[in-house]
């Protein structure tokens, strides 16, 4: 029995080291997607494993409904480096990043930082979800049909695989 193989063909990025291709399952079946190999800091990584140890009782609740693909099977991250910043929780099949918020987060100090990082992240590709930590122990219910709409609504901007790879060089 003959068997055919057919050669791989790399894309020049892909020779260089600077992209690797993952498999995702996707709303049409598997389809390939890009991603950039980034070296994060060993600071980052670090940092994101102390906030994964000391998280928060509200990172806590909700991460009981979002671990292990509880949620639609959708994979959620949390504490996830995106160099230089590491978000609560994360989403890479939809794109989804979820922040928990504190009282902190009302003062005009740390709003402009949070400003300034959703910036970032959204040209990322990123889509933004704050939710407010007493929402997540009066209305758990309401957050996770929340998070659910953002799950299943389109990304308002996807960006082709051009555009994922470009923006990264």
């Amino acid at each position: 029995v003959a068997a055919i193989i057919s050669k791989r063909v790399f894309s020049p990025l892909e020779k260089e080291g600077k992209i690797t291709p993952s498999l995702r399952e996707g709303a049409r079946g598997r389809d390939m997607r890009w991603t950039m190999k980034k070296s994060l800091s060993p600071q980052v990584l670090e940092r994101a494993k102390k906030l994964r140890e000391n998280q928060t009782d509200a990172e806590g609740v909700l991460w009981m409904v979002l671990r292990n693909k509880n949620l639609e099977g959708f994979k959620f991250r949390r504490q996830h480096p995106v160099d230089p910043y590491i978000v609560d929780f994360y989403c890479h099949r939809a794109g989804l990043v979820i922040e928990l918020d504190g009282g902190g987060h009302a003062e005009e100090k740390q709003q402009k930082h949070d400003k300034k990082r959703d910036i970032f992240l959204k040209k990322q590709g990123m889509r933004i979800l704050r939710i407010w930590n007493n929402e997540v122990f009066e209305n758990l219910e309401g957050v996770v049909e929340g998070i659910l709409e953002y799950l299943e609504s389109p990304h308002p901007q996807p960006l082709s695989q051009k555009e994922r790879v470009v923006k990264y060089l």
